[in-house]
C-alpha cells in the first residue's frame, strides 16, 4: 500500500511527514478508534487527557479522507436545517443540539490556540442565495435562528453583499461571524501531533479488515489487533462493509474543489473583501473561499455515483468563471474530490451499539467543525457523561431505500429531480 497522499493542493502545500509504522502484533487499550480523521483524533485527544490508553487504525494517512480533502469550512450547525432537530426533539433538545455545535467551533479554535496548529483560522461565512426562491427561504431561517436560537446571524440585502463578495450571481446573504475556514490538512495533522503528545498510538496504514464484537472489541488487521473494552467506529463514508447496519444510513457522496492559479494579495481581496467562506443555497451547491497564498479554493459538481462526473476540471473551471467572470483568464491548476457521508434527513447519526461500540456519521457536507464535537461528545459517554450522546442517539434514520444495488441508482434520480428544480424555479 502506497504511504503517498492523495493529490490536492492541501497535500501539496504542506510538507509530507514520515509515516507513522503500520500495527504489527497484538496490542491491548483502554479505547480502540477505527479512522485518523478528526472525529477519530479528538476523541482519541480528549480520552488521552482524562487518562485513557488509546489506540488509532488509519488505513492510509492521517487525515486520508474527507478531514484531509474538505473545503475547510468550519460551520456552526449540522447537514440539515434546526426545522428538522425541531420535528425530531423538540424545540429545547433542537436548541441544545445547535448550541453544542456553535460551541464546537468555539472549541476548535481553542484547540488550535492550545496545540499550536498553524492551519490558517479565519472567521465569517456567508450563505447566499440564487433565486427568489432561495432568498425567501434563506431570510425565514436567518429570522428564525435571530428570533429562537439568540444567534447574531446578520441578514444582507445585494448591495451589502456586492460591498464584500464582487459576484453577479448572487441576490441576499445570511451572514455568519462566528463560523469560519481553515486549512483542513494541516488541522487534521495538528491535532493527531496533539494526540501522539498525550499519548495516544497511532498505526496509519493499517486498514481493519474485521470487527469483533463483544465484552472485549477486537479491531483486526491483516498483521495485528488491538483489543479493547470501548471502541469507536470514526470510518463514515469508508468503512467499506465493515459495519453493515450503520452504512445501510449513510450514503457516499463524491464532491470535488479546485485551486485556482495565485492571483496576488490585492485581486484576492477584491473578490472576498473581508475573506469569509461563502456557500450557495442550491441542491448541486457551489462553495469557495480564499487560500492564505491568495488563490481561491473553488468546490462543488456533487457525484451521486462512485464515478467522478465526466470532464470534472472543465466543468468546475467553467462554474468559477460563471461565479467570478473577472477570473475569465485564471485557470484551475489542481482539481481532487472525496467522498462525503449524507443520511436521508441530512441529520447526524452518532450513537451506541451493544453498550461499548461509539459511532459518528452522516456528516452530510457539514463535517468539519460537527466531526469535532462528534469526538467529544462520544469521549464524554465513554467515560460515563453520555447526556450529550443520549440526545443525538434519539436522531431517527432511516436506511437508504432501494438495497445494496438500487439505492445509488434511486438517490442519482432524485437528485436530478432537485438539480431541475433549482435551474428551473
Amino acid at each position: 500500500m502506497s504511504a503517498a497522499f492523495p493529490p490536492s493542493w492541501y497535500a501539496s502545500s504542506l510538507p509530507e511527514p514520515p509515516a507513522l509504522p503500520p500495527l504489527r502484533g497484538e496490542l491491548h487499550a483502554d479505547v480502540a478508534i477505527l479512522g485518523a480523521g478528526y472525529t477519530g483524533l479528538t476523541a482519541a485527544l480528549e480520552l488521552a487527557l482524562r487518562g485513557q490508553r488509546v489506540v488509532v487504525l488509519e488505513a492510509q494517512r492521517i487525515g486520508w479522507g474527507a478531514s484531509g480533502r474538505n473545503g475547510g469550512q468550519a460551520l456552526v450547525g449540522y447537514g440539515c436545517e434546526v426545522d428538522e432537530l425541531e420535528r425530531q426533539l423538540g424545540h429545547e433538545d433542537a436548541r441544545r443540539l445547535f448550541d453544542w455545535s456553535r460551541e464546537a467551533v468555539q472549541a476548535m479554535r481553542a484547540r488550535i490556540d492550545r496545540h499550536g496548529i498553524e492551519c490558517h483560522w479565519v472567521e465569517g461565512h456567508a450563505s447566499v442565495a440564487i433565486r427568489a426562491r432561495h432568498e425567501r427561504d434563506l431570510r425565514a431561517n436567518c429570522e428564525h435562528l435571530q428570533r429562537h436560537y439568540d444567534y447574531p446571524m446578520q441578514w444582507w440585502e445585494r448591495d451589502t453583499l456586492r460591498g464584500q463578495l464582487d459576484s453577479p450571481r448572487y441576490r441576499a446573504a445570511m451572514f455568519d461571524p462566528l463560523s469560519a475556514h481553515l486549512h483542513p490538512l494541516a488541522y487534521a495533522r495538528g491535532l493527531a501531533d496533539a494526540a501522539r503528545a498525550a499519548g495516544v498510538v497511532i498505526h496509519e496504514q493499517s486498514p481493519v479488515t474485521r470487527i469483533q464484537r463483544g465484552a472485549q472489541a477486537v479491531l483486526h488487521t491483516d498483521h495485528g489487533s488491538v483489543r479493547a473494552p470501548q471502541l469507536v467506529v470514526a470510518g463514515n463514508a469508508l468503512l467499506q462493509g465493515l459495519m453493515p447496519e450503520l452504512e445501510r444510513r449513510i450514503m457516499p457522496v463524491g464532491t470535488y474543489i479546485g485551486a485556482s492559479a495565485p492571483l496576488g494579495a490585492e485581486r484576492a481581496r477584491a473578490l472576498i473583501g473581508n475573506n469569509m467562506a461563502v456557500s450557495d443555497t442550491a441542491w448541486a451547491l457551489d462553495y469557495f473561499r480564499l487560500s492564505h497564498d491568495h488563490r481561491l479554493l473553488f468546490g462543488g459538481r456533487a457525484s451521486y455515483s462512485a464515478l467522478p462526473p465526466p470532464g470534472l476540471h472543465r466543468v468546475m473551471q467553467r462554474r468559477m468563471h460563471e461565479v467570478f467572470p473577472q477570473l475569465a483568464d485564471i485557470p484551475l491548476q489542481q482539481v481532487w474530490g472525496g467522498y462525503v457521508d449524507i443520511t436521508r434527513n441530512r441529520a447526524p447519526h452518532w450513537g451506541r451499539l451493544d453498550g461499548n461500540v461509539y459511532f459518528a456519521q452522516g456528516f452530510s457536507g457539514h463535517g468539519v467543525a460537527a466531526a469535532g464535537l462528534a469526538g467529544e461528545v462520544i469521549a464524554e459517554a465513554i467515560v460515563g457523561q453520555s447526556e450529550r450522546l443520549d440526545v443525538f442517539q434519539r436522531l431517527r434514520h432511516g436506511p437508504f431505500p432501494g438495497g445494496r444495488l438500487l439505492r445509488m441508482p434511486l438517490l442519482v434520480a432524485a437528485m436530478s429531480w432537485y438539480k431541475l428544480r433549482d435551474a428551473l424555479w
